[in-house]
């Protein structure tokens, strides 16, 4: 196997810090093809889709990616912005956001402000994982933080990032440090930030007779093989209600986003949303402490299909609450996560004469005079 080779590299060169924020992924493109291309790599993670691979890749190819990308496509148009998906959109946005945000620490702890690159990649689709971490590696990376974006751990999202990663490090010459921060739900800065958020939403709108915390789903058999999502998503939530100082029948947790006829998580958005409604519950809102930045499964499924099923089913106001996005409370968590996870990798650049010190030395030739 060939490695990719170190391009324009210097021995003595400043190391610097690369971090990489990862998140799910969005097509390009509104449309059936783009939207095809996107479900066909994502569809095809064996960690996304845990069946064996001679059964499942038969009814991928002959039935799903004939018959949904349209359906999606359709989705996907109901939610697009002038600038793109919403999901590409807020994630470049949180990008720019946390190396503004490191930047002035950096400077304020005496070191330089661009010690610290930050890079979005996307699991499926693009930028790339792989092309994340070239162009950190390319600034002159030597030690990478992977941040994922999911704060709650699971197998098809967190651990699947890992593999991409790990993936692109075994093409390369020379590995970088490596730290890779595995599930954030219970950090003090994200937990506030998600109360911040609903606190400044209900100031502006008012208060909900019930607050609906809705995760994404997954089948309920990764629950019993051991994946712990179901029990991070719940204390995540937890942690939150007793921010907002909600009592246990203000508020309930709830799983979405279900795909095909196995059992999911329970119990699921849609059927609680219709259940909330029939009970002349007056006023839902719904929040999403899974998503970090709005995309389809906030927009559409919980916006526009969540708001229809309530509305149908005889509940009379419906909100969603939009999802942390550039809230100040949450840019200001991510850094302070980030933060902590650098410590012991920043150190000032070597001066020209350390430099020039080591040189010598390195050629056997003792301290210059």
């Amino acid at each position: 196997m060939a490695f990719t080779p170190e391009k324009d590299f210097s021995h003595d060169r400043a190391p610097k810090v690369g971090v990489l924020l990862v998140n799910l992924g969005t097509p390009d493109e509104p449309t059936p093809a783009a939207v095809r291309r996107y479900l066909a790599q994502f569809l095809s993670d064996p960690r996304v889709v845990e069946i064996p691979a001679a059964v499942w890749k038969p009814i991928l190819h002959a039935v799903v990616l004939r018959v949904r990308p349209a359906k999606s496509a359709a989705k996907y148009r109901a939610i697009w912005t002038k600038d793109g998906s919403p999901l590409a959109v807020h994630s470049a946005r949180q990008r720019s956001l946390l190396l503004g945000y490191l930047g002035q620490r950096l400077k304020k702890a005496g070191l330089p402000a661009d010690l610290c690159p930050v890079e979005i990649g996307m699991r499926y689709g693009t930028p790339s994982i792989a092309a994340a971490i070239d162009a950190l590696r390319a600034a002159g990376c030597e030690r990478l933080l992977v941040l994922p974006l999911y704060p709650q751990y699971a197998g098809s999202t967190t651990a699947t990032a890992f593999d991409a990663v790990a993936a692109h490090l075994g093409t390369l010459r020379r590995v970088p440090g490596l730290r890779f921060v595995e599930t954030f739900h219970d950090d003090p800065g994200y937990v506030h930030a998600v109360a911040q958020s609903l606190n400044d939403y209900w100031t502006k709108h008012g208060r909900p007779d019930r607050l609906v915390l809705s995760f994404h789903g997954v089948p309920r058999r990764t629950l019993d093989l051991g994946d712990p999502y179901h029990c991070l998503c719940r204390k995540t939530a937890r942690l939150v209600a007793e921010e907002l100082g909600l009592d246990v029948k203000q508020w309930l947790v709830t799983f979405q986003s279900r795909f095909g006829r196995a059992e999911w998580l329970q119990p699921y958005t849609a059927e609680t949303l219709a259940a909330l409604g029939r009970e002349g519950i007056g006023r839902v809102d719904v929040a999403c402490p899974g998503f970090v930045a709005d995309c389809l499964e906030t927009l559409e499924e919980i916006g526009i299909e969540g708001r229809d099923t309530f509305l149908r089913a005889g509940g009379r106001e419906f909100h969603a609450i939009p999802c942390l996005n550039e809230h100040p409370a949450w840019i200001a968590a991510l850094a302070d996560l980030a933060w902590r996870q650098l410590q012991g990798w920043l150190v000032p650049p070597p001066d020209a004469a350390a430099r020039e010190l080591t040189q010598l030395r390195a050629k056997g030739l003792g301290a210059p005079r």
